[in-house]
């Protein structure tokens, strides 16, 4: 069976290690960069290879090229990587930065190492579980859009949109619960996998990304109801 393949991108040379030991442990074929410029590097010479990486975790704080720099040229080149924030700073602006960015977690050091090995299980398997599932119907059509939830992409009268594979596993999630009231905690189960602090605020960056992909249609809405929460919903179809 192969396995998981993970960038670790960590300037810090003793914890470096350790996570590196910790996630060989558990089975995870983990690639070291010690630096931004190392780890783009590596991720582009691995893109088009079998090898290539399935997850990424990036430290914020790094010489020649920061987490964040990192992730927008890693985005550039493979929009549907998912990819972790690791980081000692817990200012609002870098964690809404990290969000902003599409990150699937954002873990604040000091932590245990269980936990990134956690966070790592919970994002593979719930990219896993959408990529099988969404195999079973390609197509769908949404109002007067087209769903490709393979190749993800949204088209409209010919344009296509692409999209990352967090905002098809939204879309499909909303799609399968149309017109009905999901509580948040739901959504962010199903989709995130928890419902901390973090993932509620990622999900609402991403929903008004979506709000934003479907507005050229006025009888699809993304309606919150505060306190409770969300109905995708879709007059025609």
């Amino acid at each position: 069976m192969k396995k998981i393949k993970v960038l670790l991108a960590e300037d810090d040379y003793d914890f470096g290690s350790i996570l590196k030991q910790y996630l060989a442990i558990h089975d995870f074929d983990v690639v070291w960069a010690k630096d931004g410029d190392e780890a783009l590097h590596v991720f582009s010479a691995t893109k088009h290879q079998e090898n290539s990486f399935d997850i990424c975790v990036f430290d914020v704080m790094m010489p020649k090229l920061d987490g964040f720099s990192l992730a927008e040229k890693v985005i550039e080149i493979d929009p549907e990587i998912p990819f972790i924030f690791l980081t000692a700073k817990k200012m609002k602006e870098d964690k809404i930065r990290g969000l902003q960015l599409g990150a699937d977690d954002y873990i604040v050091k000091p932590f245990e190492a269980d936990i990134l090995v956690l966070r790592l299980q919970n994002i593979l398997k719930r990219t896993q579980k959408v990529s099988i599932s969404s195999k079973n119907e390609q197509h769908c059509t949404i109002g007067k859009y087209v769903f490709d939830a393979v190749n993800y992409q949204l088209k409209f009268n010919g344009e296509t949109q692409r999209i990352t594979e967090k905002e098809a596993q939204l879309i499909q999630y909303f799609y399968d619960n149309k017109n009905q009231l999901i509580k948040r905690e739901d959504v962010l189960e199903n989709v995130w996998g928890n419902d901390d602090f973090f993932s509620g605020r990622s999900m609402d960056v991403f929903i008004s990304r979506l709000r934003k992909y479907f507005k050229k249609d006025a009888n699809i809405a993304i309606e919150s109801t505060r306190g409770v929460g969300l109905t995708f919903k879709i007059i025609k179809n």
